[in-house]
This record gives structure tokens, C-alpha cells and sequence, in this order.
């Protein structure tokens, strides 16, 4: 079967192009169930609200690791607060950083990635509003960008740095999500650029820039716009080019993306978080193949997200391979994508398989389906960053 189209295309200002709606065809691609890396809990090595992934050059997964709140909602520095490492088999292996403020700390660590140029990794903090800066063995070097980024914006609540990623010159380019813009630094922490900083849904304005990703190939950046359910595609100086998807749940609309990868064929993966799933398209935006769905309790109903109160984790827990309870954080390392698993408390690991002709494309249940209104889901995407009331007496346990 050929490729079917049903693309709306408009010219919005010169050179910006919007697809308003997406192609359901065979993909040229597939992605495939490998393993989960992780397991939800509070005691060493169990995960909780995975955000940020990092692969490193000797296959070791990191992850950042939520942040501990006591039940009167403040912070509780022994729990998570951790880039956890996790080697190639999957067995944990340490961690990088602990909590608290001082040098190398995390008060709620989110994205993370190495740095292709120098090998050192940068990590968000957001509640200390900053950039740590690692070696590639994990020793502190430095933090930078102190107090830049936007805080709490009223009717949400994320914020803080939300993407962290690189230019071929090793510059760091970081999200800075209630700002409606991308920060941009030298290797040695110090600003250089700005991209964006007006809200709204017009070309080059973002209503939270989420996932960040620079193309290896053009040096575009790829910009999750997570409450406009939309990917902006922007120039290597920041001025917009395109922009693909629509707001729900057929396939190539979106409800809040947030991680975002883009291949060395410009192919783009996105975090289609509500969604349960992940969906990649081609360079034009045109839609390819997803995979994922919602996790489903025993009467094969959709998880809801949890409760603002008690452990970040859905109830039931729906641990089978494709499951989620929404989708967050990405990374993409030779050949597989490494997609947090939010509510589940750990990240699955999917094979991407290129040049396929056959496959399916898993569509998840609408928002109507799970109960989840837009307004109400808004507060839900980042119920765990404010008044988590965890439930300390039990942080040695697993809930599975």
C-alpha cells in the first residue's frame, strides 16, 4: 500500500510552513519492543518520575531521578534528587550528584546529555535554577546559568530547564520552559544567544518549550511545543521553519509532547506524553509509525495518572512491554530510543528498525476515553514538582 496523504499545508509567513494534519501510511521505519531499564520505587536504583536519559560511550544508561518532598511538602534531600547510571545489562551502578544546593546538587535534577564535542554531561536542577556541568566520570566541574531560568508560570506547573542539547561547535542550547525560549551557552557555561521568549502560537512563540534537539545533519532544532501539541522546526539561527501536529489523539496529532530526538535522517521522535506513545515522522513532518499505548488495569481500562497525593506512580502499575503511563524523556543511541515510562517508574528501550515495509501503528484510546479534559491535564503533566506528598515511612519499598 502506498503512501496515503491527507496533509493540510499553509503558508503562514515566508518560508514557514504548518501541516496541520498528518499521514497514516507504512512506515519506512518501526519501532520494537527491546527492554525496560529500571523499576518504580524509592530505594537505590528504583526510579520514580524518570525525566532526563542519557546513554554514555560505554553503553551505560543515566537517568535523573525525582525529587524527594516530605508530606508537609518540603524537600527531603535523601530521596532521588540523582542521576542514577544503569550499565549496559541493565544492573545499577551508582549515581552521579546527591541532594541539596551546594556544589554538584540536585533540589530535582531533569534533562541530561553529554556533550558530543567535549564528552562532559549537563543536567537541569530545576528547583536550584541552574546547570551542572559534569566530566564524562562524573566529577563536578562547575554549575552555570544561575538563576535564569523563568519560574512558576500561573495554570502551570512545570518550569525550570527543560531540554538540553548541542550544537556542532559543542555550544549548549537549553529549553527554558516558562520562557518560551532556548538559552544558548559556550561549552564553559557562559551566554551567548537567545532563541524565542514570546508566548503564543504564531511562528518562533511557544506556549512551553519542552524537548530540544539539534539535527546532526542541518543543524535545525527540533523544539517540543508542549501545550500548542505541535513540534516547531527552526533554523540553526533560530528563525522558524515549519511546524507539524495538531491537538489529540489520532495518529500525528499530539496532547503535550515533550521528549523529542531527531536521527541522522532527520526522521523525528517524539514523546507524545498524554498519548502514551511515541510517534516519528519524516524531516517534513509527515507521520511514519507510533508505538505505545496506555497502561490498562485488570479490566482493561486506561491507568489514570496518580493523585497529587501519595507516590508518583499509576495505580495499577501495567509493566508489559508498549504500556505507558504517559511518556517523557528521551535519548536516541545507536539504533535504539530510550523513552521514560513517567507514572511506571522506568524507561523502555525500542529498537528502531529502518527500511521496514509492514508493521503496525499502535493508536491509544482518546483523552476522552481516559477522562482527561486539556485543562485538567495541564496540572497533571507535572503534578510530582509541587505539593508531592510522599509517603516517607514506606521509601524503602517497591510498589510493585
Amino acid at each position: 500500500m502506498g503512501l496515503v496523504k491527507n496533509l493540510s499545508i499553509a503558508l503562514v509567513t515566508a518560508g514557514f510552513i504548518v501541516l496541520a494534519a498528518a499521514a497514516q501510511a507504512k512506515a519506512s521505519l518501526t519501532l520494537e519492543y527491546d527492554r525496560s531499564i529500571g523499576s518504580p520505587g524509592f530505594a537505590p536504583g528504583q526510579l520514580f518520575v524518570p525525566q532526563g536519559i542519557a546513554v554514555d560511550s560505554q553503553g551505560n544508561t543515566l537517568i535523573s531521578n525525582g525529587r524527594g518532598v516530605n508530606p508537609d511538602g518540603t524537600p527531603n534531600y535523601n530521596v532521588g534528587n540523582k542521576i542514577e547510571i544503569f550499565s549496559p545489562s541493565g544492573q545499577y551502578i551508582g549515581a552521579i550528584g546527591s541532594g541539596g544546593t551546594g556544589p554538584g546538587q540536585f533540589d530535582e535534577p531533569t534533562t541530561v546529555d553529554f556533550n558530543p564535542v567535549t564528552g562532559d554531561l549537563y543536567a537541569g536542577d530545576v528547583y536550584n535554577n541552574r546547570i551542572n556541568q559534569y566530566d564524562s566520570q562524573g566529577n563536578f566541574i562547575r554549575s552555570f546559568a544561575n538563576g535564569s531560568f523563568t519560574p512558576l508560570k500561573e495554570g502551570r506547573l512545570f518550569f525550570g530547564p527543560s531540554g538540553v542539547t548541542f550544537d556542532k561547535d559543542g555550544n549548549v542550547y537549553v529549553g527554558d520552559f516558562n520562557g518560551e525560549r532556548i538559552l544558548k551557552f559556550t561549552p564553559d557555561g557562559q551566554q551567548i544567544g537567545v532563541i524565542g521568549g514570546t508566548e503564543g502560537t504564531a511562528p518562533g512563540q511557544f506556549q512551553g518549550v519542552a524537548g530540544v534537539r539539534i539535527s546532526p545533519v542541518s543543524g535545525n532544532i527540533f523544539v517540543a511545543d508542549q501545550y500548542n501539541n505541535r513540534v516547531q522546526v527552526l533554523d540553526p539561527n533560530g528563525n522558524p521553519l515549519l511546524a507539524f501536529g495538531s491537538t489529540g489523539s489520532e495518529p500525528g496529532q499530539l496532547l503535550q509532547p515533550i521528549g523529542i530526538e531527531v536521527d541522522d535522517q532527520e526522521n523525528v521522535y517524539v514523546a507524545d506524553s498524554i498519548n502514551s506513545r511515541v510517534q516519528v515522522f519524516d524531516k517534513n513532518g509527515n507521520f511514519l509509525t507510533s508505538f505505545g499505548e496506555n497502561a490498562r488495569d485488570a479490566s482493561g481500562n486506561p491507568v489514570p495518572p496518580p493523585a497529587l497525593t501519595g507516590p508518583p506512580f499509576g495505580d495499577p502499575l501495567d509493566l508489559a512491554p508498549g504500556r505507558f503511563n504517559w511518556t517523557g524523556g528521551t535519548t536516541l543511541k545507536d539504533g535504539k530510543l530510550y523513552v521514560g515510562d513517567f507514572f511506571q517508574g522506568r524507561v523502555q528501550v525500542l529498537n528502531v528498525v529502518k527500511g521496514s515495509t509492514t508493521g503496525t501503528t499502535k493508536v491509544p484510546e482518546s483523552a476522552s476515553v481516559l477522562g482527561l479534559g486539556l485543562l485538567g491535564v495541564g496540572a497533571t503533566a507535572t503534578r510530582f514538582r509541587k505539593n508531592r506528598q510522599l509517603k516517607i515511612g514506606k521509601l524503602e519499598k517497591s510498589p510493585v
